[in-house]
């Protein structure tokens, strides 16, 4: 049996070693752009220079699971198209391509590796006084503007967007504000409608310079499940059926940020969720045994604010916010989120 793991994120290493480690008969090829699997919620650690977010593929799989640098232009009718020009039948396939930022002009992209890049470079070359900016108030945002404030003590660091922190409420919400403001972080609560030869521009009217302006929001999926012809929603995610499956292609599993999955968010926690559930419904099929639908439930969410400090905040299932949180030094919030997570471990959708 081949399966065949298109894209080398949260969602599509956990498919492929869960897969492995269950189905000893499959075949397994992961397909990735990249020779390494990116840790994206440790690239604002990247282009602060305080960790490493790109670990070799080779060093992450299970033995016997292939993996090939290639760029994916189709999937359709049992067939995976490179854009070389070779492709590779499967009998299943996983279409785990995450999603993606599209950065205004002007900013340089913190969610993607190469933009993580671009600013860790201009970030070392910035001399002491230089104003950085990040625009977005998400998990993001929020993880970014902390570990260039921490490192980089010498820089005026600014945070701007309509709603900054606005994904956490009452005393969790004041935690992360006050945690940035230590750090000397300027909150700007307003949205950024240009930024133009230095300058951002913000919806109130009012303006200011920027040395580096970092863009920290990650919205919209890659195009390939609609290139490939399947059914996908606004947002470009492709449709799936409750068992994470495409609603075009039954062997197609579909997992992580570009899957359509009713009431998600982007998130790599409910990425390795959805993933680990489409690996044993796939043995589950094999095994002929009946699968079990998908259900999602949400346990919490939290930021990092820095390299030793974290704000968690419980949610219900649904995702709606709850008053209970817990701060803290970070391994100690991870620990106690973690305990509250389900089947797969803690869903929280931390630094998405």
């Amino acid at each position: 049996m081949n399966v065949v793991v298109v894209g080398a994120g949260y969602a599509g290493m956990l498919a492929a070693n869960r897969l492995a480690k269950k189905v000893k008969t499959a075949e397994i090829t992961v397909i990735n752009a990249r020779p390494d699997f990116v840790e994206r919620v440790r690239l604002h650690q990247q282009l602060a220079g305080t960790a490493t977010a790109a670990t070799p593929l080779t060093s992450m799989l299970r033995e016997g699971i292939a993996s090939r640098v290639a760029t994916v232009e189709k999937i359709a009718a049992g067939t995976v198209a490179l854009e070389d020009g070779t492709s590779i039948g499967f009998d299943y396939a996983f279409l785990a391509v995450g999603s993606t930022a599209r950065p205004m002009p002007g900013t340089v992209p913190v969610g993607t590796w190469e933009g993580a890049e671009r600013a860790r470079v201009r970030l070392a070359a910035l001399p002491a006084g230089s104003t950085v900016t990040v625009v977005g108030g998400g998990p993001t945002g929020i993880e970014t503007a902390a570990e260039v404030a921490e490192v980089r003590p010498d820089l005026a660091v600014r945070i701007v967007g309509s709603s900054v922190t606005g994904g956490f409420s009452h005393r969790a919400y004041e935690r992360v504000r006050s945690g940035l403001m230590r750090l000397g972080v300027d909150i700007v609560d307003d949205g950024v409608v240009e930024v133009a030869d230095g300058i951002v521009h913000l919806r109130s009217g009012a303006e200011f310079a920027s040395d580096l302006t970092l863009w920290a929001i990650v919205s919209g999926v890659p195009d390939l499940a609609a290139r490939s012809g399947l059914h996908v929603d606004a947002e470009g995610r492709a449709l799936v059926d409750e068992y994470l499956r495409s609603v075009d292609d039954e062997r197609i599993f579909v997992v992580g940020d570009c899957a359509a999955v009713p009431g998600a968010r982007f998130a790599c926690a409910l990425a390795t969720a959805q993933a680990a559930h489409a690996a044993d419904t796939l043995n589950r099929l094999i095994e002929r045994r009946e699968p079990e639908p998908y259900s999602l439930r949400y346990v919490a969410r939290a930021v990092t604010i820095g390299r030793k400090y974290a704000v968690g905040q419980f949610t219900r299932p649904d995702d709606t916010l709850r008053r209970a949180y817990v701060t803290g030094r970070t391994a100690a919030v991870i620990k106690e989120l973690a305990s509250r997570g389900g089947k797969y471990g803690a869903r929280t959708g931390t630094g998405a």
